[in-house]
């Protein structure tokens, strides 16, 4: 989920500069694959039982291929970015779909959890071959007075598959089963590798630079990890994924009893918070009126508060109340994770893109530990009020991270 106002790598200004391309052909494109790509973090959770059944294993066992494809999209992050800047933005997005696709059809073949886990760590590093060039190309080729809304609704689209992925994958595989959800989205990513090598604007790839190197941007990443406001906001961001994950999960393997049995309830239960995620860009221009440190810790305060009231909530809560207390849950992380992009690139305006691939594997990180954290918890109420003691943590260390000094 890379950043609503920024673009993950550098853009430097050459001699002859790229033409515009089209905002209505380009944005909604990219943020359909967009969706497809991230949803796969999001496919597995409702699937984690079928899972278990089919591997012989357990509910919990199986949430480690959530973990798995998390941790390798998160690592992803730090090697793409400089190679899009060297062999161009269509190239690395067309090529990355395909492997992507290849990848994501292996996962509907494994036959156990241990084969599974590694497929899915596969995955994940092709995946995150999209969202690097995806960005550096919207700020590149879409025009200065639409470039906000662009970066706005890609990153959008990217928070929306946590909810997209999850009621197409329980959609299928009530239907179809399991690994026919992977299948489809294989074939959806070879699809959209096909629309956007004709979509997308050729480039020539650039010859290696200093500032193109893996080399220079680690040495970089290393110098920004020093500075204490970053690392406690690096720290904060890996919260943000940590508690929505951690939710979904124990909605999915913990519920309360109105969702036990009724796979329809918990269909309309993640599809209820989807207009969360829309509100966002309608209502940004207002948003950014605040200062990006206070929508960080605000957004998450409120976040904790609704994870807190929904663990006192009796074990057979109504699923509209339940459904209403999701929605403003999902809103508040919707608009912590362009702000704190903003929060970041403001510790260092002069690498922002190290600063964003940071801020990313951070993100997805806190993913990555998300189901574990429901794991522990064991029950409903016990994983909603962690979720609120992390959520809380981070709101308070990224009101640390804007007073110390850098």
């Amino acid at each position: 989920m890379p950043p609503a106002t920024t673009p993950l790598t550098e853009t430097k200004p050459s001699k002859t500069a790229p033409e515009s391309a089209s905002f209505l052909r380009t944005v909604p494109a990219l943020c359909a694959v967009g969706v497809l790509i991230v949803g796969q973090l999001y496919t597995a959770l409702p699937v984690l039982g079928l899972l278990a059944d089919s591997w012989s294993t357990t509910t919990a066992a199986a949430g480690w291929t959530t973990t798995a494809f998390g941790f390798g999209y998160a690592a992803g992050f730090l090697f793409w970015g400089p190679l899009s800047d060297r062999y161009g933005r269509r190239n690395l997005i067309v090529l990355g779909l395909l492997v992507t696709a290849l990848t994501t059809a292996a996962v509907a073949t494994a036959p156990n959890l241990a084969v599974g886990c590694t497929i899915r760590v596969v995955q994940g590093l092709s995946a995150a071959t999209f969202a690097p060039p995806a960005f550096a190309y919207i700020a590149e080729r879409i025009e200065p007075t639409r470039r906000v809304a662009a970066m706005t609704w890609l990153t959008s689209s990217f928070l929306s598959a946590g909810v997209l992925g999850q009621v197409y994958a329980q959609s299928i595989a009530d239907a179809t089963g399991w690994r026919t959800v992977f299948l489809t989205c294989a074939a959806a990513m070879t699809g959209g590798a096909l629309l956007l090598h004709k979509l997308l604007e050729r480039e020539d790839p650039s010859p290696p630079t200093p500032s193109t190197t893996s080399v220079t941007a680690y040495r970089e990443m290393a110098r920004l990890l020093t500075k204490p406001s970053m690392a406690l906001l690096l720290l904060t961001t890996a919260t943000l994924l940590c508690g929505f994950v951690a939710v979904y999960t124990a909605l999915q393997v913990a519920g309360p009893a109105a969702l036990s049995g009724h796979p329809d309830k918990m269909l309309l239960l993640r599809a209820s918070s989807l207009p969360a995620m829309l509100l966002v860009p309608l209502i940004t221009p207002y948003l950014v009126r605040l200062h990006a440190a206070h929508r960080v810790v605000g957004a998450l305060l409120l976040a904790a508060m609704v994870s807190a009231a929904t663990a006192l909530l009796s074990h057979d809560v109504n699923v509209v109340l339940l459904a209403a207390l999701l929605f403003v849950f999902v809103f508040a992380i919707a608009v912590t994770a362009p702000a704190l992009v903003e929060a970041i690139t403001k510790h260092a305006p002069e690498a922002r893109g190290t600063a964003v691939a940071l801020y990313t594997f951070a993100l997805f990180t806190g993913a990555s530990t998300g189901p574990h954290l429901t794991t522990a918890a064991g029950t409903y109420s016990t994983a909603f009020t962690l979720t609120a003691a992390v959520l809380t943590t981070g709101a308070l260390l990224a009101a640390l991270g804007q007073r110390v000094r850098t």
